[in-house]
């Protein structure tokens, strides 16, 4: 039994083994039958050998590789309209972006080449005209040289006007000769000799019923001087540049006042590269005043020597100023501080500044009498020492408007003061206030079109405070501002418009009691129109609000004064 069960297993698997091949068999020999002989032929043969599987390998296609295509952003724009009344031009637009590999060349200055092409001109120009206040006015400039080896500028002015007060006159002229010589080793030449008068009466006396014989009232000023320099054109093989200069003046009045002044300044810079440099400036204001006393003359000696040694760093947007200035005046030693920093913020266009610098303002008669000039016999000078500490920015905006602000914190030792003497107060007394602070806020605007149109403004407001001797800031000024306006309206037609404005000043009367001054507003206009090609008539206004103000108590100003007149041009 078991044996009968072994041999129908072995036939029953060998039943499962044979039927696949037969089935591979028939399927064969229906491929044979549908195929080529020769295909038929090498089937039998591979069968014959191996009954197991075919050896074959059937290739469909080739393989290929690639990239898939990238995609690409079609823009498909509307056809346009031709326009058939125009012609189409085509316009080719650079990029506006560039970016270069290299580096460029640092712009480095050179001295002018004249041009010898261009045929120079000495212009000359004749002005005169008149007005109401018997006023007169006239002013003449000529030119000679040829423009490349020598320059001289020649000019001379006359004014003179009589106001309705007794005694309320004036006078003004003066001459001055510019000349510019050039060597042939690139240096350059300069005199500047001049001779300036004013003439005024001290009209201001209290009571108005008071009389004096004219002669009394005269005060005259007489200025001659001359300033002779010298400076390299170009930077030495050294790398030092120069410019010293010396003046000699001489100063007098109708009252036998005599001043003589020398002034020396020799500034010397040593660069060392594009980034540092050397300033070394030494100086020396050397004056004698000479005051008729009874029984005999006072003479007042007053000098001032100074060192000023300092180093400059200059980057392209950074500019660093160190240094100190030692100083003698009148045998008193002071170092005063020389530090000036600007940083300039690209971003923005924006520059920031900042100080500690300290100087002297030199007193003379000559000065003092410039600035006031009805003061009376001096008895003493002294000069005015100033430490100042300040911050501000600066800069421009757009193509055309430029401003700057800046804050300061001052310190005056000996600032000269004017206060009327007692009396009839027609002269003014000046006082040395031996210390003082300041608070100043100084602020510019700038506003310019080509030569069309420009206009300047500035304001300052200064606070002054902790007065040693005097009660108030005699004769100063707390509040001033200016603005000019030059409009070329037509090609033949300029106007031009000045506006000063400030705050009184404090002043003594004559019961020595403190009084502030008004607040005064002048205004003037002027204008000049071509009628031939060297012929212009001009018309002046000036204090247009007819506004009797004082700048100086006691002392009203005109009114409403207006000039016209003619201006010859020898071209």
């Amino acid at each position: 039994m078991n044996y009968l069960l072994k041999v129908t297993f072995l036939l029953m698997l060998g039943s499962f083994v044979c039927m696949p091949a037969q089935a591979q068999k028939r399927t064969s020999r229906k491929k044979m039958a549908s195929s080529p002989k020769s295909m038929v032929k090498q089937v039998e043969a591979v069968n014959l050998a191996d009954t197991s599987s075919p050896k074959v390998v059937t290739i469909t296609s080739a393989f290929k590789p690639y990239l898939k295509d990238a995609v690409k952003v079609n823009f498909t724009a509307a056809s346009p309209v031709i326009d058939s009344s125009k012609i189409p031009v085509t316009y080719s637009i650079p990029s506006q972006n560039l970016f270069f590999t290299f580096q460029p060349v640092a712009i480095q200055p050179l001295a002018l080449a004249f041009d010898t092409g261009y045929a120079w001109n000495n212009d000359h120009y004749i002005k005169f005209g008149a007005g109401n206040f018997s006023s007169v006015l006239g002013e003449a400039g000529f030119s000679f040289g040829n423009g490349r080896n020598a320059i001289t500028n020649l000019r001379g002015n006359f004014v003179t006007a009589t106001g309705h007060l007794p005694s309320q006159q004036s006078a003004k002229w003066g001459l001055d000769i510019l000349s510019v010589l050039h060597t042939k080793n690139n240096h350059e030449w300069t005199t500047h000799p001049y001779y300036q008068s004013s003439t005024q009466y001290l009209y201001g006396y209290q009571p108005t019923t008071l009389s004096y014989p004219k002669d009394q009232l005269l005060q005259r000023f007489n200025t001659v001087g001359i300033e002779i320099g010298l400076q390299n054109k170009l930077v030495n093989t050294f790398g030092i540049s120069y410019h010293p200069r010396i003046s000699l003046i001489g100063f007098s009045d109708n009252h036998e006042n005599q001043e003589r002044n020398l002034i020396i300044k020799a500034p010397i810079n040593k660069s060392f590269g594009k980034i540092y440099a050397i300033d070394l400036e030494m100086g020396a204001d050397i004056s004698a005043t000479t005051v008729p006393m009874v029984p005999n003359y006072l003479d007042i000696k007053n000098n001032l020597f100074y060192v000023n040694p300092s180093i400059q760093l200059k980057t392209p947007n950074l500019k660093l100023l160190a240094g100190i200035r030692p100083s003698w005046d009148n045998q008193s030693f002071s170092t005063l501080p020389n530090i000036t920093v600007e940083a300039k913020v690209t971003e923005v266009g924006l520059v920031l500044e900042a100080g500690w610098i300290g100087y002297y303002k030199k007193n003379t008669m000559r000065s003092l009498a410039g600035m006031n000039p009805f003061i009376g016999q001096l008895s003493g000078l002294q000069n005015t020492r100033i430490r100042e500490q300040y911050a501000g920015i600066k800069g421009a905006t757009g193509n055309h408007f430029t401003y700057e602000v800046k804050a300061s914190l001052l310190q005056l030792n000996n600032q000269a003061l004017f206060v009327n003497n007692l009396g009839d107060g027609k002269t003014f007394s000046v006082l040395f206030e031996p210390e003082m602070k300041a608070l100043r806020l100084h602020g510019e605007i700038g506003y310019t079109v080509q030569e069309k149109i420009s206009l300047i403004a500035s304001a300052t407001y200064t606070q002054y405070s902790s007065l040693t001797v005097n009660e108030k800031p005699w004769g100063l000024l707390p509040i001033e501002a200016t603005g000019t306006v030059k409009w070329k309206v037509l090609k033949d037609l300029q106007l031009k418009a000045d506006l000063f404005v400030w705050e009184g000043a404090a002043y003594r009367d004559l019961t020595l009691q403190a009084k502030r001054a008004g607040a005064v507003a002048d205004l003037n206009i002027g204008a000049e129109f071509a009628v031939m090609p060297k012929l212009a008539i001009w018309l002046q206004m000036n204090n247009l609000f007819n506004a009797t103000y004082q700048r100086w108590n006691q002392y009203p100003v005109l009114g409403t004064q207006v000039l016209a007149g003619v201006v010859y041009s020898f071209r």
